[in-house]
């Protein structure tokens, strides 16, 4: 009977280990439109780009940029953080896969003992001796059948969970990468703004010494001294001040690329770079591309994987439980056969009344993943926003920097008039003053509006997810494996 007793346990339980309770996973439904709304009659891309390369900024064609967001990817340490963040998730992956598996314990041990005198005398067994010492080499071995799936929707849900923080750390490279690219384009708006000061301080010291000669000649006045050296003063003050940002600008890059801001510094360059076109593709596309929406969408599935294994609770566990090894009072014959001990068997436990813990733990595990659910549909709602957003900007952009275009030239045409028209005499040198201060201005905004398009461009690169694609997502056997690094 004993011969057959442990197959009669074991094969009902190899047929129940394919049991999982627990709702099947199933992606959550989002609507998708058919295209874009912001990119009616207007193109920015050719036909035969479908999606942005992984080294999205090169697209800008400044090898500058291009080496910083190189070290962006090997220093920067919030990418650094991600990727320990990974490598933390995947450690819980082989923790829960270690379930699938007996545990087997080591435990020798010399044990002295003293029986009670009393207690001797009540056995028949009793010697002349109370004391003695008992060794012992045993081996004990336990394993408890996933018969309900509870360990495997726990490694599907830390899987999920893995595969979340993979995409959390794509996500973390690319909003640093585009932070640099952002900062990288304001520092360069910033030197063109002080070239453009510059240029205009020169144009005023012209200026300034025109009055000068002509207050000489008894033809100027004291007054349009004053008035030029006062134009000329505070421009050079507002040039100064512009050295301002650019230095918070430099001393952001340096963070972000893992230096100190003390040592790091980089070359005046006026920007000059037009907006490149950027690839949308269709709307669906984005599901694919975003690391954040694979990120909220792994954490369905986590939290998927997790009612089932709350569910698995209301079932009950088989554990098989063996020992064997060797045990004897005598040190000399502890390893002979007669030393031998072994037992096996099985064991059930099932919970009879919990005042309604576990049903309480369900609803829990129900109530976080309609959250996750809310969470994923509102990212990419989120996702198709933010694209929107950035093409309507560059859209727009596209159009108002012809018009301010435009309007720098007739200001400065109008600065020219007004040059000759004070040098005849005609009109009072406020009138040049005027048209001076007008001409800055406008141009100003048309250094700043190509700031604005350069930045945009970079945050709909973001918006679109890089050149990232969930196919990079590492599997469940590539979590586990030893070659795969986080990146």
């Amino acid at each position: 009977m004993k011969v057959f007793f442990l197959p009669a346990v074991l094969v009902p339980l190899v047929l129940l280990a394919g049991c999982t309770v627990g709702p099947k996973y199933r992606t959550p439904t989002v609507a998708t439109p058919e295209a874009y709304k912001e990119t009616r009659d207007w193109k920015i891309a050719t036909p035969q780009d479908a999606a942005v390369h992984e080294k999205w900024w090169e697209i800008y064609g400044d090898p500058q940029l291009n080496s910083l967001e190189e070290q962006v990817n090997v220093s920067n340490q919030s990418i650094a953080a991600a990727a320990a963040s990974y490598q933390q998730a995947r450690t819980l992956v082989k923790q829960a896969r270690a379930q699938y598996f007996p545990t087997v314990t080591f435990n020798p041990s010399v044990l002295n003992e003293r029986q009670n005198v009393f207690r001797q005398q009540s056995t028949a067994t009793s010697t002349s001796n109370p004391s003695f010492t008992t060794y012992s080499v045993p081996f004990d071995a336990s394993w408890e059948p996933d018969l309900w799936g509870r360990v495997r929707n726990t490694v599907r849900a830390s899987s999920a969970g893995a595969q979340a923080s993979a995409a959390d750390l794509e996500n973390t490279r690319l909003s640093m990468q585009a932070e640099l690219a952002v900062d990288y384009f304001l520092l360069q708006g910033q030197d063109a703004l002080i070239k453009l000061l510059d240029q205009t301080v020169g144009a005023y010291q012209e200026s300034l010494r025109l009055n000068q000669v002509l207050l000489s000649t008894g033809i100027g006045s004291d007054e349009n001294v004053a008035q030029a050296e006062t134009q000329l003063e505070s421009t050079q003050a507002l040039d100064t001040n512009l050295g301002i940002l650019r230095a918070q600008y430099e001393h952001a890059i340096a963070l972000l690329v893992g230096q100190p801001a003390s040592s790091f510094s980089i070359a005046e360059a006026p920007l000059k770079i037009p907006s490149p076109d950027i690839p949308l593709g269709i709307p669906s596309q984005l599901l694919e591309r975003r690391p954040d929406i694979a990120a909220a969408e792994r954490s369905v599935a986590q939290a998927n994987a997790q009612i089932g294994v709350a569910t698995a609770a209301f079932y009950p566990n088989v554990t098989l439980s063996a020992s064997a090894g060797l045990e004897s009072t005598v040190a000399s014959s502890l390893f002979t056969w007669p030393s031998r001990v072994w037992s096996v068997g099985p064991s059930l436990a099932e919970t009879i009344f919990d005042a309604g813990l576990r049903r309480a733990t369900l609803q829990q595990f129900q109530a976080a993943y309609d959250v996750t659910v809310a969470n994923y549909r509102n990212t990419v709602l989120t996702a198709f926003q933010q694209v929107e957003d950035n093409v309507a900007e560059l859209r727009i952009l596209s159009v108002e920097l012809g018009q301010q275009d435009k309007a720098v030239k007739s200001a400065d045409r109008n600065l020219q008039l007004a040059t000759d028209r004070y040098r005849l005499g005609i009109d009072p040198y406020l009138n040049v003053i005027t048209a001076q201060t007008t001409l800055l201005s406008n141009q100003q905004t048309a250094v700043n509006l190509r700031i604005l398009q350069m930045t945009s461009s970079v945050n709909l690169v973001k918006a679109l997810g890089g050149g990232w694609s969930v196919t990079q997502i590492p599997g469940q056997g590539q979590l586990v494996s030893k070659t795969q690094q986080g990146q």
